[in-house]
């Protein structure tokens, strides 16, 4: 759920005889780089941690942030790909051909559509389109900057800020990796329409072919996606995502002194995640999960499930150990709620950084309650608090 929760209810009783890693075996993995994570795609769960909460420059891999913008836009047809936007000098003289960075090549004055701007991002990670896509959009790349750290905070990045809409070295350009990789498994769940375009081998404008700078891509580990980057300052890094063993893997690296090490390293951390890892069923499907206060509803609780089991993602071997678990959400919620509604999420931490995220949704309808039953509640809830 987007923004920050400001309840979470204890399932005081939920005991989970499954198997988590001792400190030492949480450790099998080991990177010489200094910032390195891998999460489930399915869950969110976290499977290594190395600096993950630690702000780093992220280099072009920030430009997925550029591409969330513009792909909710295209979502909710504030946009469209015919849409064209002129490359204005400050565009070619930071981004393009002559800036001695990646470029799109685009010619200073000429008129460029969106749908080949997004191309021109994502395959040869153009500067000069990431400029020209936030000056159409936003007016200047200012105010596309702003839009950028707005909707990070709206899907939950608490510690990116960003000073423009490349990647290019600036002092306010700074990501975590853990926020990397969430914006990452953001983009392919929420942008399947979209995301395909991240594999693309090549692409063609203007007479010039674009080969893909992602070197998962023709590595045979069933990699699709999704950003490289590198500065002097940041090494070599990248967000990469595939599917291994049936499992979707989102990793993030960066500090790589070469590209051989960045390709290495992600191939190693895939390969692991796939080797030790699997799925456990905590509920079956329609088993309540826990309940949710409503605020001036026809009831006080609303039962929460899954959508489907409830699975989180355990290590393939360990120790017995318990599993910590709560149900998190903004409330008191406020009917009408319908069955179905997404209204929490259960969290669930093996105590050694592994964390599971799974959506819960109403199992049954909430109305409004009588005017007089809401001021009832009301009177309730400021005399003993709505977690009762």
């Amino acid at each position: 759920m987007a923004g920050r929760p400001i309840a979470a209810v204890r399932l005081g009783l939920l005991v989970l005889a499954l198997l988590t890693p001792t400190a030492a075996q949480a450790q099998v993995f080991t990177t010489p780089l200094d910032f390195a994570v891998l999460i489930d795609g399915s869950t969110g769960a976290v499977l290594f941690d190395k600096n993950g909460d630690k702000p780093m420059a992220p280099a072009s891999m920030s430009k997925l942030m550029t591409l969330a913008v513009i792909f909710r836009a295209l979502k909710e047809g504030r946009a469209t790909f015919d849409d064209e936007y002129v490359v204005s000098d400050f565009a070619y003289q930071t981004g393009g051909d002559r800036s001695g960075t990646s470029s799109m090549l685009l010619p200073p004055g000429s008129r460029v559509k969106l749908v080949d701007l997004l191309l021109g991002i994502i395959i040869p990670s153009g500067n000069d389109a990431c400029i020209v896509a936030a000056e159409g959009m936003a007016g200047t790349e200012p105010a596309f900057v702003k839009l950028m750290t707005d909707e990070a905070r709206r899907i939950g990045l608490t510690l990116s800020t960003f000073g423009n809409s490349t990647g290019l070295p600036h002092s306010d350009n700074l990501m975590t990796s853990r926020e990397l990789a969430k914006l990452g498994r953001y983009l392919i769940r929420e942008y399947p329409d979209y995301y395909h375009s991240f594999a693309q081998a090549s692409f063609n404008y203007n007479g010039k072919s674009f080969i893909n700078r992602n070197p998962l891509l023709g590595m045979k580990i069933n990699a699709d996606g999704l950003k490289t980057g590198f500065t002097d300052e940041s090494g070599y890094g990248i967000v990469g995502s595939a599917v291994v063993g049936g499992r979707r893997l989102i990793a993030v690296i960066n500090g790589a002194k070469r590209q051989e090490d960045r390709s290495a390293e992600v191939r190693k951390l895939f390969e692991w995640g796939g080797r030790n890892f699997k799925d456990a069923e905590i509920f079956a499907a329609d088993e309540v999960v826990g309940e949710a206060r409503v605020w001036g509803g026809t009831q006080y609780y609303v039962p929460l499930v899954g959508e489907g089991p409830v699975k989180i993602v355990i290590p393939r071997e360990g120790t017995p150990g318990r599993l910590k678990a709560n149900v998190v959400y903004r409330g008191p919620l406020k009917p009408p709620i319908r069955k179905g509604d997404q209204v929490a999420f259960l969290r669930v931490e093996n105590g050694q950084g592994g964390i599971s995220e799974v959506p819960l949704y109403a199992s049954t309808n909430v109305d409004s309650a009588s005017l007089f039953a809401r001021g009832l509640d009301s009177v309730v809830l400021a005399a003993f608090g709505w977690v009762m």
